[in-house]
């Protein structure tokens, strides 16, 4: 088969080719000040994701990035390997952004192996994770400037809202701006070599007990309450007892050196913990943007008169806006007064969504715009 450089001079072929090499080195110097300045941008997002609260990775922004930049190419043998630069780009951009979130500070009530700070750690699994000794002490190291960002529950599939934290969204200053739903998965934990048979009394925290209580009863086990599942095979580990289990996750086991003795005794298999990070900033999605998993959270108080409710659910239905989660919590110190906490579907920074606010305003005693977050993901506005 002839090709186009038969019978072309060798001088020819090495001019036209050092010309197409310069072509490529024209390319690459752009391609070099286009790359610093992308850098350049994310490094400024990685700063907005600090102070916001936001994770690095967010699938659906990426997934976005590459359905939009692959139509700019016309030919279609070269579209699949600029989809392959397009995620080496954006990996890239990951790893410089985990180097400037590295030195990040999240609080988490609980101690090294508790679900909060497995949580915590899915969301920021490059900074520096400081355990609290309570859901309120968390928060007050982020209103303090001590942590930049505290991953604490707001309920449980089993067990129910977490209401101490539901008051701190309620009358604190942070704000929601990513929730983790965090499978529970519950273990018999145990010293090497222990079996089954050996366990005649478990360690773990009231809820976790109440959440096996099947296992344990199929056993005829003894229990006994502690703060947390991570403090409780703290002790199995520390007592030397084989007799000893404690109900805890694979994390704290790998933690404390324990052995898994009987995986996955939860009675339910649909125990999910939904965890959110709160953070000093407010986050704001762009009003033009309207995605499908975009949610925000209201807490609000009505006005003494006659269906103010119902007026407050009927004006946030006739925008639109589909709600999920409906909750009310008694007001401390005044008796038989309740506010009101919502999860709605949408944007809310969209002109619909900001005449919906007005006129919540205007009908509720008190309102709040408690968070903005992308289910299933994390929601970046840059």
């Amino acid at each position: 088969m002839k090709n186009r450089w038969d019978g072309v001079p060798e001088e020819s072929v090495s001019n036209e080719l050092d010309e197409l090499r310069e072509d490529i080195n024209e390319v690459d110097e752009e391609m070099a000040r286009l790359f610093q300045k992308r850098m350049e941008t994310v490094h400024s997002i990685a700063a907005f994701k600090r102070e916001h609260g936001l994770s690095i990775f967010d699938g659906s922004r990426e997934s976005d990035v590459i359905a939009r930049n692959r139509k700019y190419i016309s030919d279609p043998e070269i579209e699949p390997h600029y989809v392959d630069f397009l995620n080496n780009v954006m990996g890239i951009s990951r790893k410089y952004q985990e180097r400037i979130i590295s030195t990040m500070k999240i609080a988490y009530a609980g101690v090294p192996g508790a679900f909060g700070s497995i949580a915590a750690k899915k969301m920021f699994p490059s900074a520096e994770l400081i355990p609290y000794k309570s859901f309120r002490d968390a928060y007050a190291a982020v209103e303090a400037g001590e942590a930049d960002s505290a991953v604490l529950p707001l309920e449980n599939s089993y067990a129910g809202e977490v209401g101490s934290v539901m008051d701190l969204v309620f009358s604190g200053s942070l704000f929601i701006n990513q929730v983790l739903d965090l499978p529970v998965v519950h273990n018999l934990l145990g010293l090497p070599g222990a079996q089954l048979s050996d366990i005649t009394r478990v360690l773990s925290h009231p809820q976790a007990l109440d959440q096996c209580d099947g296992f344990i009863t199929r056993h005829g086990l003894e229990t006994e309450t502690w703060s947390n599942t991570a403090r409780a095979s703290q002790q199995v580990a520390e007592s030397g007892d084989i007799h000893l289990g404690a109900i805890a996750s694979q994390d704290t086991a790998d933690i404390f050196g324990l052995s898994i003795i009987e995986p996955h005794i939860n009675d339910s298999d649909n125990n999910t913990t939904r965890f959110a990070a709160f953070s000093r900033a407010q986050n704001h999605p762009m009003p033009e943007e309207n995605h499908e998993d975009d949610h925000f959270i209201l807490v609000f108080t009505c006005k003494n008169e006659a269906s103010a409710l119902a007026q407050a659910l009927n004006i946030i239905g006739a925008h639109g806006f589909n709600m999920g989660t409906l909750r009310s919590r008694p007001m401390k110190g005044l008796l038989w007064n309740y506010y009101f906490y919502i999860e709605a579907e949408g944007n809310v920074y969209t002109q619909e969504g900001q005449e919906l606010m007005r006129e919540l305003n205007v009908l509720c005693a008190q309102l709040k715009m408690a968070g903005t977050f992308r289910a299933g993901t994390n929601l970046i506005t840059k």
